[in-house]
Order: C-alpha cells, then sequence, then structure tokens
C-alpha cells in the first residue's frame, strides 16, 4: 500500500496543478496585492483542517504576515468527539471571530474539504463583511455530495469570493483493499499543504517581481537569522502575534 499511496497521492497532485493553476495564480495575485498593501493573510480550518493554517504559520522560508485563527475548541486537543460537534453549530463563529482584527484588502483563506458545516461558512461571511477577499480550500465531489448543515443550505464554496478545489475523493479517503470494509488513507493535509505552499512561492515570485522585497522568514537555525526575523517580527507586531 505505501506505493499505492505515493503513487495516487503523486497522481492527485498533478490534477491539482493542472485543473486548479489558474485559480491558485489568481490567489497568488491577491495575497501578493494584499502584503504589498500592509495587508495580512488570515487562515481558519477546523479539525484536521486547521493543520494547514498552522503549516504556513511562523515558518522557516515562509511569509511573515501570515495568521491562523485557533479556537482551540474547534482544534482535536482538547477533545476530537466535541470539536466536530462545535464545528457543526450554526452561529458558533461569532464566539471567536468578533475579536479577529480583520481589515479591508485582508485575504482570508478558509480550508474546509467538506465544506458543509456551519463555522467554515461563516467564518468566511464574517470575514468577507468586514472587507477581506476570501478564499476557499475545498473538494467540490465531496461538498456536491453532501447536504450541507449551514441554516442557508450554503456549503463553503458558495461562500467565498474564489474557491480552489483540492480534488479529495467523496470522505477524503483514497485507498481501498477487498479485505478492508471502508476506503483509507486521507488526501486532504498532503494535497492542501502543497496548494497553500505553491500559492504563497507564487506570491513571492510576484511581490520579487514586481520590485517589492517578499517578507520571507530565515530557518532560525542559519547564523544571522534572528537578526533578520526579528526586523520582520516587529514591522508585523501590530497585528501578527509571535
Amino acid at each position: 500500500m505505501i506505493d499505492c499511496y505515493f503513487s495516487k497521492i503523486t497522481d492527485l497532485l498533478a490534477v491539482v496543478e493542472k485543473d486548479e493553476h489558474d485559480v491558485m495564480h489568481k490567489a497568488a495575485q491577491k495575497v501578493a496585492d494584499a502584503i504589498q498593501a500592509g495587508g495580512v493573510i488570515h487562515l481558519f480550518g477546523c479539525g484536521h483542517s486547521h493543520i494547514l493554517t498552522e503549516e504556513v504559520y511562523y515558518r522557516a522560508g515562509g511569509l511573515v504576515p501570515i495568521h491562523p485563527i485557533l479556537h482551540e475548541p474547534l482544534m482535536l486537543h482538547e477533545g476530537a468527539v466535541r470539536s466536530s460537534s462545535f464545528e457543526r453549530k450554526n452561529d458558533y463563529a461569532k464566539l471567536f471571530m468578533e475579536e479577529q482584527d480583520i481589515r479591508e484588502g485582508d485575504v482570508m483563506i478558509v480550508i474546509s474539504t467538506s465544506g458543509r458545516n456551519p463555522v467554515p461558512v461563516d467564518v468566511a461571511r464574517m470575514a468577507k463583511k468586514q472587507g477581506a477577499y476570501v478564499i476557499g480550500i475545498t473538494s467540490i465531489a465531496y461538498s456536491s455530495s453532501q447536504a450541507s448543515r449551514h441554516s442557508s443550505g450554503d456549503h463553503l464554496y458558495d461562500a467565498v469570493d474564489l474557491v480552489i478545489n483540492n480534488h479529495a475523493p467523496v470522505g477524503d479517503a483514497l485507498l481501498s483493499h477487498d479485505k478492508v470494509d471502508v476506503n483509507f488513507s486521507p488526501t486532504s493535509t498532503v494535497i492542501g499543504a502543497a496548494i497553500l505552499n505553491a500559492i504563497f512561492a507564487e506570491s513571492i515570485k510576484l511581490m520579487a517581481e514586481n520590485g517589492f522585497t517578499p517578507p520571507v522568514f530565515l530557518s532560525g537555525n542559519i547564523e544571522g537569522a534572528d537578526e533578520h526575523n526579528q526586523r520582520l517580527i516587529d514591522r508585523y507586531r501590530e497585528r501578527i502575534k509571535l
């Protein structure tokens, strides 16, 4: 199964690269524009999707003005089953979104592979209302196969300005075996990390080609990195708590 998983993930990455290339480029341009104008890139996800918001935060080789919205009851370490029940509650997002410093011109990336639960939908709507350009990373096939749990009937793809399809299968499980009665081995974290890092790589290139120095962290294990990183931390101190 090791070879099979690598093969299928490689095929899925190729599909995403081909089919989502233009959409990812548009997302990268929005990210570059926001950062050049002094804005911040916010990210949100529930459950395992929150992992992707941390993937790109305070990351060597990554962008500095990255703000993950980490609401612990929606993460896994305080109770995985409970976090799933909270994600399904309409209007729950108000508990943490009203205190977020989201401004006109910022970008918000909301990640939900099923796209059917109320919290990601409400986060997208609230960020848009506060003036952010909202990007959703979701699975169109998965979302389309399941009824929304949001009171409006909307899925995440209905609530955002730009949709990036991660092409995850229904249920997110990629593999099957004749002696296993359910599909297994998820895709969304591997594919989602590739999508985000590709978008940010493109945005760094766009900023550089526009004559703007991209704010990128150096690894703290490289000599001289502390000074470089501290200058960037100081620049964004007002908006990013590091």
